[in-house]
């Protein structure tokens, strides 16, 4: 079975079709408390099946994925065919990350010490070209790093520093 396939039947059952057919099928004319219980129980039963399903249908899309961009774009293995150049692309795919953070580094502590003066964003509202520049690079990088959560929950950090910020360049001004 192809996994386009398994997605089709696993959308085209769904699972309204699935609670509706154990509610027919334990659903009695009159029903006790217990009866009650039981029929809710199915019912969280038959709903989780079809999470752990979904969720191997998303282990394996992921795993088609990774197989996919290899094929296309080949590993590391491969480039390891190339004497010299393949070390050499193997090596630099592996200094940008650490390259990445460094510079990012050196760009805010560039910035915010006031070492390089940025106008991060025009009087009249909006940004700068510098100003997006910067801070896209920051999320950018930051959030590969570190993932989003973690850019989610210092967002509100740094847009309070940069409004102390602007509301002291303009005491100053």
């Amino acid at each position: 079975m192809t996994f386009v396939s398994k997605i089709m039947d696993f959308f085209g059952g769904g699972i309204v079709s699935t609670i509706t057919d154990t509610v027919k099928e334990y659903f009695p004319p009159s029903m006790s408390e217990a009866e009650k219980a039981e029929l809710a129980a199915r019912i969280r039963e038959a709903e989780h099946k079809r999470e752990v399903e979904l969720m191997e249908l998303a282990v394996e899309a992921d795993k088609e994925v990774t197989r996919r961009a290899a094929e296309l774009e080949g590993t590391a293995a491969d480039l390891k065919a190339l004497p010299f150049v393949g070390s050499f692309i193997i090596f630099i795919r592996g200094c940008q990350r650490p390259l990445w953070g460094v510079f990012t580094m050196y760009l805010d502590w560039q910035v915010f010490s006031g070492g390089w003066q940025v106008q991060l964003s025009a009087e009249q509202g909006g940004w700068t070209p510098h100003g997006l520049a910067f801070w896209s690079v920051n999320l950018l990088v930051l959030g590969f790093l570190f993932g989003e959560r973690t850019v989610k929950n210092l967002l509100p950090l740094v847009t309070q520093f940069m409004a102390t910020r602007s509301t002291a360049r303009e005491a100053k001004g």
